[in-house]
C-alpha cells in the first residue's frame, strides 16, 4: 500500500475494511464527503486516514454513519404517506390479514414506525411484521431504543403523537406495542440479499447517491425481492425512469406494482 495514496486505492482499502464498495456510489458526491470528513478530523491523506479507521473504533463508526447518509423522519414527505395510507392500503391489503413489509435502508427507524403508525389504520398492531434493514448498526441500534427528539416526529400527524409516544421531558418514546411490529437487522443492498415475497418494500430516499450502474442493480433485485401485485415505494426525488424493464408498473407518483403476470 503505496504512503501516497489515490482514491482508487482508498475505494479499495475500504471495500476490504467495511465490506462497502464505494464504487457504486456517485464519486464526485462521496468523494467531497469523504474529503471533508477527513479535514474535520485533521487527518493528513487517505493513507493515514485508512490507518485511523483500522485502529479507532470511534472514528470508524463516525465513518461509517457519515458515509450512510442517516437523514431520516416520521412522516417525511406527508402527502406520500397520505396516499400510501388513503390509495395504496385498502388495495394492497384487501381481504388480507396482514402483510409482508419491509422498509429497507430504514436509518434510526423513523420510517419502519411511521409504516406500523400508517397500518395499523386496517391491521391491529399485534399482526404488524415489518422487516428494518439498514447497513449502519450504530443507526439500527438507535432505532431499537425508539427514542428521538421533536424535531424527528414534529410532521406527525398529532393523533399518532399521543397513540404510538410517551414523552419524557424533551424525549417522545415509541410505545413497546408499536416497537414490537417492527424488527431491525443489518443489510447492505448492494451485497447481502433481500427478503423475498414482499407485498409493500419501502425504499427511499437512498438510492440518489448510488451509480446508475448501482441503481439497475438494485431496482431489479427490489423487483425481485416483490410479489406479484406487491408495491414499491420510492423517494420523492427517485422516480423510475422505464420501470418496465423491472417489471414494474407506475400506480401512484413514488408508487410501483410489480407487475401480476411474472413470475418470481
Amino acid at each position: 500500500m503505496p504512503f501516497e495514496m489515490t482514491y482508487e486505492d482508498f475505494k479499495r482499502e475500504i471495500l476490504n475494511l467495511t465490506g462497502i464498495n464505494l464504487s457504486y456510489y456517485k464519486e464526485k458526491q462521496m468523494k467531497r464527503r469523504i474529503d471533508a470528513l477527513i479535514r474535520k478530523n485533521s487527518i493528513n491523506g487517505y493513507f493515514n486516514y485508512v490507518l485511523a479507521l483500522k485502529t479507532n473504533r470511534q472514528l470508524y463508526n463516525e465513518f461509517i454513519n457519515y458515509l450512510t447518509i442517516n437523514v431520516s423522519e416520521f412522516y417525511r414527505n406527508p402527502n406520500q404517506w397520505e396516499v400510501l395510507k388513503n390509495d395504496i392500503l385498502p388495495k394492497l391489503i384487501g381481504n388480507k390479514k396482514d402483510l409482508k413489509v419491509w422498509s429497507c435502508a430504514c436509518s434510526t427507524g423513523d420510517e419502519p414506525y411511521t409504516l406500523a403508525m400508517v397500518l395499523n389504520k386496517y391491521l391491529p398492531l399485534e399482526s404488524i411484521r415489518i422487516i428494518a434493514t439498514d447497513i449502519d448498526e450504530d443507526a439500527i441500534e438507535k432505532a431499537k431504543t425508539g427514542a428521538y427528539m421533536y424535531k424527528s416526529v414534529e410532521k406527525l400527524p398529532k393523533e399518532y403523537l399521543v397513540k404510538y409516544f410517551t414523552k419524557t421531558g424533551e424525549i417522545y418514546r415509541v410505545k413497546d406495542e408499536l416497537k414490537r411490529c417492527v424488527t431491525f437487522s443489518k443489510l447492505d443492498l448492494l451485497a447481502d440479499s433481500y427478503p423475498q415475497a414482499c407485498d409493500l418494500i419501502v425504499c427511499r430516499n437512498v438510492l440518489i447517491y448510488f451509480t446508475e450502474e448501482a441503481k439497475d442493480m438494485v431496482y431489479s433485485k427490489l423487483s425481485q425481492a416483490l410479489s406479484n401485485g406487491g408495491i414499491l415505494f420510492v423517494g420523492s426525488t427517485e422516480q423510475i425512469i422505464m420501470p418496465a424493464r423491472y417489471n414494474l408498473s407506475p400506480v401512484k407518483t413514488f408508487f410501483y406494482m410489480k407487475q401480476k403476470n411474472v413470475q418470481n
